[in-house]
């Protein structure tokens, strides 16, 4: 680690860094933010140049709430942030509202922002705290210390000539999304047994921009060519205050047809059968329908070795139950930070490594009961009468629709709380961690 007497010396050499950080999304920025906050030196690579576009819901729910607050960020109607009540769930035939819970550990209130400016604002945050930004700078490969075999910085090229670039830092995040180049070249592979997602969304002009709901559909019909099945997945509208609605739909790969589906055709087929006046029409259609993909439970292993920490998106932090996956990487972020910044203080570099494998067991700790459940429930929901049932019978009890609210979007009190938040929380506690 960089000591206070040679700190400006290091600040200096625009290359080299407590700690490097692989990408500018939520979880890299939430990172660097956290890292800078401790006084370490950080520096924050991304690929792109802010604003730019990522592939997302856009809806907020009260964990990512939470982590934004922590990050210090203006989260009023002012600064361009419009809140949320809660979520309206339809199926069956039914339509039920059912607003965020009140908790001690997470506000009562979700938000919608654009990713178009969404990074651009958590990049900004950590760089106000001192975080070192890099735009247009893509790594390309680790760099390895021949005799630990330790990750000791990474190559890039950066700019818009692509100059080929070296930065040095005992320690590397990977914060570089789903694809995660620089975990794949550091031997860490997609676990196959773990669920997959894919999103696709689109924006429509509409008179529902300013809805104070997320709204979520359960029926997902697949009827190509005489088929008549009911997908694992739901659709989305979220109304993002600006005059347009996020339209868009989330399939899990529990599906035989998860492979042949045609999603643009889907996401269009879903939208035809909307209401007219919701606008949701290919004239009223605001930029291309894109799609992403979405890393759940723990999907590449382990979130520690050799220098090189996994958050977000690299390390599979997508929520199972739900598809959410903003909240965890930047929770992650901060979990990262708060691990690195107490093994940089250490002297030995054993303590230092000692510290630092801490950040996969407390990962599990902190989440794997909890998406160790949501792997059986992507699977439950993978058979087409479960999820028949389910969108059928389930929205006709409200009860059992609050408790499944709060298990979906992973809103608890730890401790205390009500009869469903020990419920819950119990139910994690005896899952074994995987």
């Amino acid at each position: 680690m960089t000591q206070p007497d040679d700190r400006t010396a290091a600040r200096l050499d625009d290359r080299s860094a407590d700690v490097i950080v692989v990408g500018a999304g939520p979880g890299g920025s939430a990172t660097a933010y956290h890292l800078a906050q401790a006084g370490l030196d950080v520096l924050l690579l991304e690929k792109t140049a802010f604003p730019r576009e990522k592939v997302c819901g856009d809806g907020l729910t009260p964990r990512a709430v939470k982590s934004l607050v922590a990050m210090g960020v203006d989260t009023s109607r002012e600064a361009g942030w419009l809140p949320n009540k809660g979520l309206r769930i339809i199926g069956g035939g039914i339509r039920l509202e059912l607003p965020w819970p009140e908790l001690a550990s997470y506000p009562s209130h979700g938000l919608v922002r654009k990713r178009l400016d969404f990074d651009e604002t958590l990049a900004r945050q950590a760089e106000k705290a001192g975080a070192r930004l890099h735009e247009r700078c893509n790594v390309t490969d680790p760099i390895i210390d021949d005799r630990t075999g330790r990750i000791v910085g990474v190559k890039a090229k950066e700019g818009e000539e692509k100059t080929p670039v070296e930065f040095r830092a005992p320690l590397v995040v990977a914060a570089d999304g789903n694809s995660t180049r620089l975990s794949v070249a550091m031997g860490l592979h997609r676990m196959e047994s773990r669920p997959m997602g894919v999103a696709v969304r689109t924006y429509f002009t509409s008179p529902r921009h300013d809805d104070d709901y997320l709204e979520s559909w359960l029926e997902l019909w697949d009827r190509r060519g005489g088929r008549n099945d009911l997908l694992p997945g739901y659709g989305w509208i979220f109304g993002m205050g600006d005059g347009t609605s996020n339209v868009g739909l989330g399939l899990l790969n529990t599906t035989k047809a998860y492979k042949d589906i045609d999603y643009r055709g889907l996401l269009r087929a879903w939208c035809e059968n909307m209401p007219a006046e919701w606008g949701y029409t290919e004239e009223n259609q605001v930029g291309p329908v894109r799609g992403a993909a979405l890393p759940m439970a723990f999907n590449r292993k382990p979130h520690y070795t050799r220098g090189l920490l996994l958050v977000g998106d690299a390390g599979g932090l997508v929520n199972p139950f739900n598809g959410e996956g903003i909240a965890y990487a930047m929770e992650s972020g901060e979990i990262a930070a708060g691990v690195v910044a107490q093994a940089l203080r250490r002297p030995t570099a054993h303590g230092r490594e000692l510290a630092l494998r801490r950040y996969p067991q407390v990962l599990k700790d902190t989440y794997g009961g909890y998406y160790q459940l949501g792997r059986a429930f992507v699977k439950l929901i993978g058979n087409p009468a479960v999820m028949r049932l389910a969108a059928q019978r389930g929205l006709t009890h409200p009860m059992l629709m609050r408790f499944t609210l709060k298990l979906l979007a992973n809103l608890t009190d730890p401790t205390g709380g009500d009869a469903m938040d020990r419920v819950i929380n119990a139910l994690t506690k005896v899952t074994p961690r995987a």
